[in-house]
């Protein structure tokens, strides 16, 4: 069958470019062409289409083959252009190339045609895959994947810019963050993927109620919050209530019709906070006593920081909690998508509260982050992760132990010297040891980043990039990062099936990651669908429920012991 070619020939002899049509043709190639002589004529017809490939001569009296190179290159246009002349020589078509020509044939000698013309396409194909994946992974460091809304990195970057405007004009930002009141309900009622179609549904009754200089952005979960610009506690009030209404109206979901409710809360610069982190602080504050109260919408006082016992209470019981050591970690198994066996686990947190029973981690582990409370709570998992992965070791059970490491603590300088002391309490190496960092962590301030993962790394200690694809700004700088690899978030593997954009954005990071020289690590497998398409992809390991849910250490060793993903004792 044969291969359509758009071609752009810059050549003032007639005969000279059906000659190298015809070869192209005798190539199997289906060829459709233009043949210019002037940089105007050029110019239409690089406006007019698409080209696949552009050929110049070397020699035209008035505007030849590098007149032609320096145009098609001053637009930007990335196509393979290669010289066919009869005059140039080896010297001269070697600093033609310099400057940015893709090859060069000699038209009385074209058995190098068809060569040079299929690797420069196959190479063009390579940059444009390339740069489209970059793309992708650009625009998903800004936005949210699901609603197509600024995530919460495009938000603070737009909070930040418009705080600087309104400190320099002496006006107000006004910020809301809206939570839905019992999403979890829809999610366990009708399934996620109902949940999910609802949270788009929303994110698109809210850009419709509000003006276009307003800014709504999706936090993750059920969390969104509206930025209003050079707006004060007034507006704010009639925004949230227009809000409000707008979400009256039962929505409909494959037919069925759900009612949700929300609660706002409101937090204002200057007079609440002096910094995005200030606000969304406050803002959260707000918004949970609006939830507590039932009433809808509040704005944030300094006296609902003190009447929120639940919160300040479970902080003070946190802090109890991981002195008298009365958490327990869950541990989740990694498998090999080749060998179909487990190679490592992650180490996640639990907290069985006296009172109040299970605590989720997303009820603790936040508040902590903010409050302080992460770091003994992250030197408290690290010790009790390393003690389990060294029991493991003297089993003959040679797994890897990933923890999480908040951005709280990858930018404290004492957490390198910590980690020591703990490895050195516990008689115990750091072999096996891995710890996993967001690139939201990384880029709240990549220079203290990069110093902490280098001493961490020089302890032996592994990196993995944790949620990858949901907020990072530049691929390249994972170069510079001494990483091993990577996790891409579970949000883009549960929907592989359904989403073909998600295969795309999968199978776009694991070829760029291993042309970085990267594992990938996919979260969220939930079937065996999932996990056939993963491993086409060449993806190198796998975490979700399909093959091993969180489970205590006990259950962990009978695990290893019978599951069919499992990895026996080398000393049976």
């Amino acid at each position: 069958m044969e291969k359509p070619l758009r071609v752009l020939l810059v050549e003032d002899s007639e005969n000279d470019a059906k000659l190298l049509v015809r070869e192209l043709q005798r190539g199997g190639y289906d060829v459709s062409h233009e043949r210019v002589e002037t940089a105007e004529t050029m110019n239409t017809a690089l406006d007019r289409q698409v080209w696949d490939i552009a050929f110049g001569d070397y020699s035209m009296p008035h505007f030849n083959g590098v007149a032609a190179l320096k145009l098609l290159r001053g637009r930007g246009l990335d196509i393979p252009f290669i010289f066919v002349s009869g005059t140039i020589g080896e010297d001269t078509a070697v600093e033609a190339m310099k400057n940015g020509a893709n090859d060069y044939i000699m038209k009385g000698n074209l058995k190098r045609l068809l060569p040079a013309v299929d690797r420069e396409l196959k190479e063009a194909a390579g940059r444009r895959e390339h740069r489209q994946a970059e793309e992708t992974i650009r625009y998903l460091a800004y936005y949210d994947s699901l609603t197509g809304l600024p995530n919460r990195a495009s938000l603070l970057d737009k909070l930040h810019q418009v705080i600087s405007d309104s400190q320099r004009d002496g006006k107000s930002v006004a910020i809301l963050l809206m939570d839905l009141d019992h999403f979890k309900e829809v999610n366990d009622t009708l399934g996620h993927h109902r949940g999910d179609r609802l949270l788009q549904q929303v994110g698109s009754r809210l850009q419709a109620s509000l003006r276009p200089s307003d800014v709504v952005a999706r936090l993750g979960g059920d969390e969104f919050v509206v930025m209003l610009p050079f707006s004060g506690s007034g507006d704010a009030v009639l925004v949230a209530q227009k809000v409000m209404t707008a979400l009256e109206p039962p929505f409909i979901i494959e037919g069925l019709p759900v009612a949700v409710e929300a609660s706002i809360g409101i937090a204002i610069y200057p007079d609440h906070g002096a910094t995005p982190d200030d606000l969304m602080q406050r803002a959260d504050v707000a918004m949970y006593a609006a939830k507590q109260s039932g009433s809808g919408v509040i704005i944030y006082n300094a006296e609902h920081d003190r009447h929120s016992p639940r919160r300040l209470a479970l902080m003070g019981e946190l802090r109890q909690a991981i002195e008298q050591n009365q958490l327990f970690l869950h541990y989740q198994p990694k498998i090999d998508l080749k060998t179909r066996r487990v190679i490592g686990v992650e180490a996640l947190v639990r907290w069985k509260h006296p009172e109040h029973g299970f605590i989720p981690p997303d009820e603790f582990i936040p508040p902590a982050e903010r409050t302080g409370l992460i770091k003994p709570l992250t030197l408290w998992i690290f010790n009790k992760a390393q003690r389990q992965c060294l029991a493991c070791r003297r089993e003959g059970i040679p797994l890897t132990m990933a923890v999480n490491l908040s951005a709280r603590n990858l930018l404290d300088p004492h957490l390198p010297d910590q980690f020591v002391k703990l490895l050195r309490a516990s008689s115990g190496a750091s072999e096996g040891l891995e710890l996993e960092i967001t690139e939201s962590a990384i880029m709240a301030d990549p220079a203290r980043a990069l110093e902490s993962i280098t001493r961490l790394r020089a302890l032996g200690i592994r990196f993995s990039i944790d949620d990858f694809g949901i907020g990072y700004s530049s691929l390249a700088y994972l170069k510079k990062l001494p990483v091993d690899s990577i996790k891409i978030d579970k949000s883009f593997v549960i929907n592989m099936a359904k989403n073909q954009n998600d295969t795309v954005i999968v199978r776009s990071t694991i070829d760029l990651a291993h042309n970085l020289g990267l594992k990938v690590i996919a979260e969220g497998v939930e079937n065996q669908d999932i996990w056939d398409r993963l491993s086409a992809l060449g993806c190198d390991e796998a975490q979700g429920y399909y093959m091993g849910r969180p489970m205590p250490a006990e259950d962990l060793t009978r695990w290893l012991g019978e599951s069919p993903w499992g990895l026996k004792s080398t000393n049976e």
